[in-house]
């Protein structure tokens, strides 16, 4: 794949209509907190027929999937989903992590680990977004160390589990209807070596309590929070197959190289900001764009965009061919694209000056959200390490 189809850009036409009905004039509420994302999310699935196509993919997977061990698909969209995105994080990239971790993380954990009774328990209202999911790892003490250093444990009680301790920086925490929950096994053996068990919880569960939404420097369209676990009773139908720390590890390449796609879509708005105001914007007579220090930086603005967007170009072929990333592959498309995103964006706030620093003219907003990226999903520094063990092994 080497450019967006037809299709796929009257696709992406059709979403920036959306995002300017729907999304742009309430930016200042999202952006506040005072609106969280859910109701735009849902406008958007019904605007696309995304909850009906969600329905019968789901339908039909149940259906085929019975006595079959296979995980099976939610359609295999790539270049649509993408896209959307793509489009959407160069606006609101906190929508774009709240989706992304209810249907990309949660249901798709479900989906991959989950029995058949388990998936035709929760897949339906995640699928189509009239639940929202979480996937809760990472700890106050255990952030890029999420297996070694997990606090939060399980022991067993007859045919039970009881589950105890803490999670943090969880996307969608504070208002998920679903939580996919990792804990260590209490079983005797030391600390960093006990299994890791994946749980499916339910909001109002006794002793299960979702903070409050945290105030943070970006992506603040999403609301991000801590749960506490406090003797919570498990039945065996909660827990997920295989090994935690396999689910766990799968799931970090799907969202590494969805950061891939984020990073694209703020690098694009970013562009188009910087174009139209070095266009507009005249000093000592002159269009800044006529000046060189200004040409340089869309210059080097424009390098980013395409680096970035082969990259996206080779994640949709793979997947169309039925291949998956490795982890080393995922971890360096992450690391590269978040800091080109971050770089991109510091120098939009660069090129407006004074009135980049303002928000009204969003690059501020962008620049903040652009470098989550180089946290989210693993910090770019734990990507190094993944790239550099694979290199060595």
């Amino acid at each position: 794949m080497i450019e967006w189809s037809e299709t796929d850009l009257l696709v992406r036409d059709s979403i920036r209509d959306f995002i300017a009905k729907e999304i742009r004039p309430h930016l200042d509420e999202l952006e506040s907190g005072a609106l969280p994302p859910y109701d735009i999310i849902r406008k958007l699935y019904a605007a696309f027929g995304l909850d009906v196509m969600a329905a019968e993919a789901v339908s039909k997977l149940l259906s085929s999937s019975r006595g079959s061990s296979s995980p099976g698909s939610l359609g295999g969209q790539e270049t649509l989903a993408l896209i959307a995105i793509s489009e959407l994080a160069g606006v609101s990239l906190g929508i774009v992590a709240s989706l992304g971790v209810s249907l990309g993380l949660a249901a798709a954990t479900i989906l991959a680990k989950g029995s058949q009774e388990q998936k035709e328990r929760w897949l339906p209202g995640l699928a189509t977004f009239e639940k929202i999911g979480a996937w809760a790892i990472t700890e106050p003490d255990s952030g890029s160390d999420a297996f070694g250093g997990m606090q939060t444990t399980v022991r067993r009680d007859g045919d039970e589990y009881v589950l105890n301790g803490r999670k943090t920086f969880i996307t969608n925490g504070p208002f998920a209807d679903t939580v996919v929950v990792y804990a260590k096994l209490d079983d005797g053996s030391p600390v960093r070596d006990r299994p890791v068990l994946t749980f499916v919880l339910d909001r109002g569960m006794p002793g299960f309590v979702q903070g409050k939404p945290f105030k943070k420097m970006g992506m603040m369209s999403s609301p991000t929070g801590e749960l506490f676990f406090d003797d919570v009773r498990l039945g065996a139908d909660r827990l997920l197959s295989s090994s935690g720390a396999e689910s766990a590890r799968e799931s970090f390449v799907a969202e590494r190289v969805g950061v891939a796609a984020l990073s694209l879509g703020i690098i694009n708005e970013c562009l188009r900001l910087c174009v139209g105001y070095a266009k507009s914007r005249k000093l000592w007579g002159h269009e800044i764009g006529r000046f060189q220090l200004i040409q340089l930086k869309l210059a080097k603005m424009e390098v980013a965009r395409v680096n970035v967007q082969n990259m996206v170009f080779q994640a949709v072929a793979k997947a169309r061919a039925g291949k998956r990333p490795s982890l080393a592959e995922a971890s360096a498309m992450k690391l590269y694209s978040s800091e080109a995103a971050t770089e991109v964006a510091m120098e939009a706030v660069q090129l407006f000056g004074g009135n980049g620093y303002m928000a009204e003219y969003r690059v501020e907003q962008l620049a903040r959200d652009a470098k989550s990226l180089m946290i989210y999903a693993g910090s770019n520094e734990i990507q190094v390490t993944h790239i550099a063990k694979a290199l060595l092994a």
